[in-house]
């Protein structure tokens, strides 16, 4: 059965790769600042606003491979009630992480699986972050040395990489974190005959 992640996300391929997973990732282009406007018209909270956009990016690929079994996966940045998005460029990186430095914040993160046509699974973690109260010594050279990656999340930070010296404390799953909870993912998957159990 083909398994396909509807991301370009090099941290959820390294996921599922380490995992021992074979499959394809595709790119799902939808329109992530319609769907989040939306749902913060609609009052949603952040767990559904993050469904929506994962389940957007899985049902646009399952549209063109309906055999397949298809992962999708966002997530959004709360801090305080407020939404983050990825930052555009290194400077607004650097104001996301003076707003984000020595506060806590979530990482909203969705899982959708898509199979026969419908969403078959989904599923919201909710890691808990803090960030410490790090220099502006310490946030020069950051930036300086992650570079262009600070825009690739939406935190501003990897934490596989020179980001995790920003953290004081975190809680939840790490792949979550990342972008995709794998052992509930994998759980499913197994449960459905997708990998073998």
């Amino acid at each position: 059965m083909r398994l396909i992640l509807a991301s370009q996300s090099l941290a959820r391929r390294a996921l599922l790769e380490g995992a021992g997973l074979e499959f394809d990732s595709l790119p799902a282009s939808v329109d992530e600042a319609t769907i989040k406007e939306s749902a913060r018209a609609e009052g949603l909270p952040p767990a559904e606003a993050a469904a929506l956009l994962a389940d957007a990016k899985a049902s646009r690929i399952a549209r063109r491979h309906p055999d397949a079994v298809v992962i999708g996966a966002d997530q959004l940045l709360v801090c305080e009630g407020e939404w983050f998005d990825k930052p555009v460029d290194v400077e607004a990186a650097r104001a996301h992480l003076h707003r984000l430095r020595n506060r806590a914040h979530e990482l909203v993160t969705a899982t959708v699986v898509w199979r026969n046509g419908g969403r078959a699974w989904h599923h919201v973690a909710t890691p808990r972050l803090a960030m410490r109260d790090f220099s502006e010594a310490f946030l020069d050279e950051y930036l300086a040395r992650e570079g262009a990656y600070v825009t690739s999340s939406v935190g501003a930070y990897r934490l596989e990489g020179l980001g995790i010296q920003l953290m004081r404390e975190i809680r939840g799953d790490h792949s979550a974190i990342l972008g995709l909870p794998l052992l509930p993912l994998l759980a499913y998957l197994r449960e459905s005959g997708v990998i073998p159990r």
